[in-house]
């Protein structure tokens, strides 16, 4: 019987689900602000008590919380080094509701800049790209399609639903294989090049 696992912590609440049969069978949501290192394990071991594997593990690689994208990353490859399974990534903006239909994802991405995506069923079929103003990010909601959805505190500021990324919808893409970006090498989606500071030459 095919089972996946999916772990989705790019917000302030990480959930973790297990799918199985054609359905999810278990899930656990919780607060990710400050401690998801600490807290993540307990709530798998609990969520996977019985379980002696899956097939696939899904992980959501934002756009969001690098550093709750990381946790998430390093814990699907420990598993994934004991159970020889398939290992995934999808973007988390891709879970921000029902897996039919239409919608915007937005998002703050720091220094006055915005992330969007346009997803379409589960998949986006723009971005998630970096916009350097509000008005880009204007312009870009104006020619999208369908609702504007956010999973952070800015929905007010934009007439945005509130959602946040569901680890159940990930299972659902994966069992579907659909919205899949990465595949084993996972990386959290990085909007910006990394700035890397290079040693002056010694004379």
């Amino acid at each position: 019987m095919r089972t996946i696992l999916a772990l989705e912590a790019s917000s302030d609440f990480a959930s973790v689900a297990l799918w199985e049969g054609g359905s999810i069978v278990a899930s656990r949501e919780f607060a990710s602000r400050r401690s998801l290192s600490a807290d993540l394990f307990p709530v798998l071991a609990s969520l996977l008590e019985g379980v002696s594997g899956v097939e696939t593990i899904v992980v959501g690689l934002g756009p969001g919380s690098y550093a709750g994208v990381r946790i998430t990353i390093a814990a699907a490859l420990g598993l994934q080094s004991v159970w020889r399974c398939r290992l995934v990534g999808i973007p988390s903006v891709a879970a921000f509701g029902a897996l039919r239909g239409n919608y915007q994802a937005i998002g703050d991405a720091r220094r006055g800049t915005w992330y969007y995506a346009q997803v379409r069923d589960g998949q986006c079929v723009e971005g998630p790209r970096l916009l350097e103003s509000a008005e880009h990010l204007r312009r870009a909601i104006s020619s999208g399609e369908g609702p504007v959805r956010t999973s952070e505190e800015i929905a007010s500021e934009w007439n945005a639903e509130m959602v946040l990324p569901q680890a159940g919808l990930l299972a659902e893409l994966a069992a579907l294989d659909q919205g899949i970006l990465q595949h084993t090498d996972l990386e959290p989606l990085y909007l910006r090049a990394p700035h890397i500071t290079v040693a002056a030459p010694k004379e």
